[in-house]
């Protein structure tokens, strides 16, 4: 018999233990991270080994992607431990098509850089077609956050 007890910490956790998705599901979110990780190397893997000659915010840039493309790839292995880096990925991409491309458009002022870009930031399609929005509205949203003091 243990003696081990349960962190407060833990508690909370088991609460939204009861939140769980089908394999399809999961695996839906697997290829999403899939997509990312290989998306990103691709166009951005590149540039890495060159990333000292870039100018500073365009190499910090580089580098913030690639880190999230390494993360996308835990998320094959933990889809729901990661599902931040999804929402991620959607939030941002969300915001420069609301906020640059979407402006542009209607004022039919795309040049060819931006219209590069917008088309590889329309891959984020998928992304949002696998993240389970119902299970990230019942995890992030209505369960009840983690603790902020410490328990006796």
């Amino acid at each position: 018999m243990s003696n081990v007890t349960t962190p407060p910490e833990a508690a909370v956790d088991s609460k939204s233990a009861g939140l769980s998705l089908p394999a399809f599901r999961l695996n839906l979110m697997r290829g999403g991270y899939l997509l990312m990780a290989i998306g990103t190397f691709v166009v951005k893997g590149p540039l890495l080994p060159h990333v000292s000659s870039l100018p500073a915010i365009e190499g910090a840039t580089v580098c913030i992607l690639i880190a999230l493309a390494l993360l996308a790839l835990l998320g094959v292995r933990y889809p729901l431990g990661m599902l931040p880096i999804l929402m991620f990925e959607v939030l941002w991409k969300v915001l420069w098509l609301a906020l640059v491309a979407a402006p542009l458009l209607i004022a039919n002022d795309l040049n060819g850089a931006t219209e590069s870009l917008l088309f590889s930031i329309l891959f984020v399609v998928p992304i949002i077609a696998v993240t389970p929005w119902d299970f990230v509205w019942k995890r992030f949203v209505t369960t009840r956050g983690e603790r902020w003091t410490r328990t006796r």
